[in-house]
């Protein structure tokens, strides 16, 4: 049974994400082309290097330190998925507050993990006042039916630091104001 917890920022370590697998073979991407959403052919591979980990490390102990959340899931004794919130509210009336990750391991995936984890989060969010959960997506076929699955719509407002960070990234929204 998959043990669900929240991560202090000591149990955030390089050695938590050993067991984990990133890799994502992407083909097909949604991009805004004249102001309407289209798929289009884009093939690559996601993964992660030692160092895009290290990164990964460092900023989930800074949103834990910070006052944020980070809640992960447990299948066995090895890190199988995490999802991140950043605290501090922004986008005037949405009252935002930022999904910064949401990753379930590759050998875990289409298993409810990612779901457990989102409700997780958008719960957390809730109780500290936000209306809305802001995530900036990636565009892959399969990340997007994952988050429209659960209710996510193209942000009313986008964080222009999130388009500059990842321009490919799709701008989402979670209404907490309805029940997951």
């Amino acid at each position: 049974m998959t043990q669900y917890r929240k991560l202090s920022e000591k149990d955030i370590h390089p050695e938590l994400f050993r067991d984990f697998i990133r890799r994502q073979d992407v083909t097909d991407c949604w991009r805004k082309e004249n102001g309407r959403w289209v798929i289009k052919p884009d093939p690559f591979v996601d993964d992660w290097s030692q160092e895009d980990y290290l990164t990964l490390v460092r900023c989930l102990r800074h949103t834990a330190a910070s006052g944020g959340f980070v809640y992960a899931a447990f299948p066995s004794e090895s890190l199988k998925g995490f999802a991140s919130v950043e605290p501090g509210l922004f986008g005037g009336e949405q009252k935002y507050l930022e999904l910064s990750s949401i990753h379930v391991s590759r050998d875990m995936r289409g298993q409810g993990m990612g779901r457990v984890l989102f409700r997780a989060a958008a719960e957390w969010a809730r109780d500290m006042g936000a209306r809305k959960l802001y995530i900036s997506a990636h565009s892959a076929v399969e990340s997007q039916a994952f988050y429209r699955s659960l209710g996510c719509v193209e942000a009313q407002v986008y964080s222009q630091e999130a388009v500059e960070k990842e321009p490919y990234d799709c701008q989402l929204e979670y209404n907490l104001q309805t029940p997951g």
